[in-house]
């Protein structure tokens, strides 16, 4: 491997994949490839939701005005509600039992995008010639500790590399091989339990919903969504609800979970198309204001919603995982994509072993944690928690579910890191 060209192959192209490939390019002594299995970049979902220490990256990475033009709200640190907590699964008028208001800081605001705008600052910044397309990886090869690792693609291509990150998904490939040859290697079947992504036993019906389709209220006021974001709770089912597109589209997850299935496994397909009575039947019992919303999805897609065990490494043999296939999640505390793009935030440096080690450090127990407390986020709004209904202990419990926003500066932890690696690699001529 030389000191001043580094090779890393990045096997994905959705925000974990795209963004380590922004950053990393920015570096002279790094060569980027990026290979998505897809003929363009594409994202599957409607909204997707970062906090304000995940803004700092990206402006940190230069993206802010480009990302600026397409946030909602605006980030500027204004205070505002990030969710109100509403008890709704009743036919009568329901209430609110808790109000999350953001920013205690300028690194708590809520701020939200379409999935597919979303991606466009980071496709538009990538330089030409790293993305490759129709590259679905199969296998990689990486029979010598500091030689080249080779990468098997589906249609018979190959390229090599120095480090191969996989940012393959829920279903990743090469998190796949990297736990079954770790299993083998290390004589510890209980690896095998990470190849696959589980069952949450949580169902979720998913739609947008222009807002000028959305109607108006009887004293002629319009739906509280449209300005407010909307957590409606029931006895083990939540709805979710707000704007995005500047406010011209409301999104709407609803949840049906049954906690027992955790863990478990669910027959394919995890995602499919269904019938709007099958929605409006799962929530025909709840407030008007939901039923409202749900009569306006004209065309729900069904989801079984699965995320991982939380691994016992990210990293080994100049292999690593970021983005879903390091940390898949549900989706109850609007982590996913940032987890991604912070540990996208790292300094690499030419030692390869030693930078994916620390890498593996910083990042692995954090994103671990919020993975299990995404979990434990939607048991709570679902009244399935030790606190139950108890509003008066759930809405503290509530809102603790994000510490972790607070607990850390993304600048401070880029910094520890590389101060760790000066440390390891003190003596060493790197």
């Amino acid at each position: 491997m030389s000191s001043h060209n580094l090779r890393v192959a990045i096997c994905g192209g959705g925000i974990s994949g795209l963004t380590l490939a922004v950053a990393l390019s920015k570096h002279q002594t790094i060569a980027v490839d990026l290979y998505e299995t897809r003929s363009r970049f594409e994202e599957i979902g409607a909204g997707v939701m970062i906090w304000s220490r995940t803004w700092r990256i990206l402006e940190l990475l230069g993206l802010g005005p480009q990302f600026r033009d397409r946030a909602h709200p605006q980030p500027n640190g204004s205070l505002g509600v990030g969710f109100d907590f509403r008890r709704s699964d009743q036919p009568t008028e329901g209430f609110s039992f808790c109000q999350f208001l953001t920013p205690v800081s300028k690194l708590f605001q809520c701020i939200r995008f379409h999935r597919a705008e979303f991606l466009e600052p980071l496709v538009n910044t990538l330089p030409a010639g790293v993305a490759h397309f129709g590259k679905q990886v199969a296998s990689y090869s990486n029979v010598d500790a500091d030689g080249p690792i080779s990468i098997q693609f589906a249609d018979g291509s190959s390229a090599i590399c120095d480090v191969l990150v996989g940012c393959d998904g829920l279903k990743s490939c090469v998190r796949g091989q990297l736990f079954r040859e770790e299993a083998h290697r290390r004589n510890d079947t209980a690896l095998l339990d990470y190849v696959h992504p589980v069952w949450t036993g949580t169902i979720a019906y998913r739609g947008l919903i222009p807002v000028d389709e959305i109607p108006l209220n009887i004293d002629g006021s319009k739906h509280r969504t449209i300005t407010t974001p909307m957590m409606y709770c029931g006895r083990s089912k939540h709805v979710v609800s707000y704007a995005i597109s500047k406010g011209s589209t409301v999104n709407v997850v609803t949840f049906s979970s049954q906690p027992k299935k955790n863990g478990t496994m669910v027959a394919e397909p995890w995602v499919e198309s269904c019938s709007q009575q099958e929605l409006l039947d799962c929530y025909s019992q709840w407030e008007p204001e939901v039923v409202t919303l749900l009569e306006n999805i004209k065309h729900p897609s069904r989801w079984a919603i699965h995320h991982l065990r939380p691994l016992p490494f990210f990293a080994a043999n100049r292999i690593v995982l970021i983005g879903d296939a390091a940390h898949a999640m549900a989706p109850h505390q609007g982590a996913g994509a940032g987890q991604a793009i912070e540990v996208c935030y790292i300094t690499t440096r030419d030692d390869a072993h030693i930078a994916l080690r620390i890498f593996d450090d910083a990042r692995r127990k954090d994103a671990n944690e919020v993975l299990s407390g995404s979990y434990k986020s939607g048991v709570m709004y679902e009244f399935e928690s030790g606190f139950g209904d108890r509003y008066d202990v759930l809405g503290p419990g509530i809102q603790s579910q994000w510490d972790w926003v607070l607990r850390t500066d993304p600048e401070d932890d880029s910094l520890r890191v590389v101060e760790e690696f000066r440390k390891a690699t003190r003596g060493t001529g790197h």
